[in-house]
């Protein structure tokens, strides 16, 4: 994380332009050029997100700094899982769900393979404090069996699909889990979240911002959501519409979505591991799977009730059976807290036919 004192020009000039951008669409439409401008726009008002977020989060300190960057990773994927859904209509009925597995199975496999794998390259062995991972891993199969299995299995409604009363139920719950988890990372049980720095990590060590540029970030933080949203919406009618001339799978649509969102987090989470900080990327991964679902479920679900959207979370059976093929890894991975890059390379090759799978179902 660069903490310079004066603030670099492209952290505040993205989001100004982003909004610029968002307003000159919303007059005078998506053509091929705005639209292409939008889209880089798009990727770069999501970096400049993240790393106020992570401004802010150097201010507070660990753990509560990845916490704030996972809370500003889900809001972006929430509006835009929003957005999407309220413009598509019964087409985007799956998309939630879509998004949300996508999310788990990104962060999972590629975000903690690539981890695994770099870390295990550069330093041979690593450790972290598996009381926290342990932790939050029982928490995402939990929240993630609640929230894409079972529906599956459920008799109220048809199969897939929850009844209004089980929506609720599976909400709360998972709010609940998130909630506790949260509490347990930031005071009941800080010390098994909190990384050991390294000596040769300059970011490990630099000054944090003072009041006044955390602030600034704050601000800017929430301009470059405004933009993320306003911008994904103007954009989702070009991305369905390149899903459906490439004749892929909507789940593709998911993956584009919570691809976007995660890239810039995959990125500081790499960092750490090749930093030999490998619990802040664990920190980083299992943080962002569990706001994915508990905070982004009981928001979409709210929306889906209140707003009458057809919502379909239950997995295909071969997406749900690579769920918990990669449930069983993580456990195995996550039970020691030592690692290598054997470990990174199996959950890549789990991602990659995560990938191949979601193209050739």
């Amino acid at each position: 994380m660069n903490r310079m004192q004066s603030m670099p020009l492209w952290t505040w000039l993205v989001p100004v332009l982003s909004i610029g951008l968002l307003v000159a669409a919303t007059f005078a439409g998506v053509g091929i050029l705005l639209g292409s401008l939008c889209g880089a726009a798009l990727i770069a008002a999501v970096i400049a997100a993240v790393h106020h977020a992570e401004v802010v989060a150097h201010r507070v300190g660990e753990p509560l700094g990845t916490l704030i960057l996972a809370l500003a990773v889900t809001a972006i994927e929430t509006a835009l899982i929003l957005s999407m859904m309220i413009a598509g209509g019964e087409e985007m009925a799956t998309l939630p769900r879509d998004a949300i597995y996508s999310a788990v199975m990104i962060i999972c496999t590629g975000v903690v393979g690539i981890c695994l794998l770099l870390g295990g390259l550069a330093h041979r062995e690593q450790t972290f404090r598996v009381e926290g991972a342990g932790a939050g891993l029982a928490a995402l199969i939990v929240m993630a069996a609640l929230t894409l299995v079972l529906p599956v299995f459920t008799t109220s409604t048809t199969a897939g699909t929850y009844s209004t009363a089980q929506l609720g139920f599976v909400a709360v719950a998972s709010a609940t889990l998130w909630a506790i988890f949260v509490f347990i990372q930031t005071i009941s049980h800080r010390d098994y979240f909190i990384p050991e720095n390294d000596a040769s990590d300059p970011d490990a060590h630099a000054e944090p911002p003072t009041n006044r540029q955390a602030w600034a970030s704050f601000g800017l933080l929430f301009l470059s959501l405004v933009a993320v949203v306003g911008l994904a919406k103007m954009l989702s009618p070009a991305i369905e519409g390149a899903v459906e001339k490439a004749n892929a799978p909507r789940i593709v649509v998911g993956i584009v979505i919570a691809a976007l969102v995660l890239l810039p987090e995959a990125w500081a989470a790499t960092r750490a591991a090749r930093a030999n900080r490998l619990q802040g990327s664990m920190n980083l991964a299992i943080g962002s799977a569990l706001a994915c679902i508990g905070l982004t479920v009981p928001i979409v679900v709210l929306a889906a009730i209140v707003l009458k959207l057809p919502l379909v979370l239950g997995l295909e059976p071969k997406d749900m059976g690579l769920l918990i093929l990669t449930f069983l890894v993580s456990a195995v991975t996550l039970g020691t807290g030592r690692t290598y890059m054997m470990q990174g390379a199996i959950h890549l090759v789990m991602f990659a036919t995560f990938l191949f799978l979601a193209l050739v179902p």
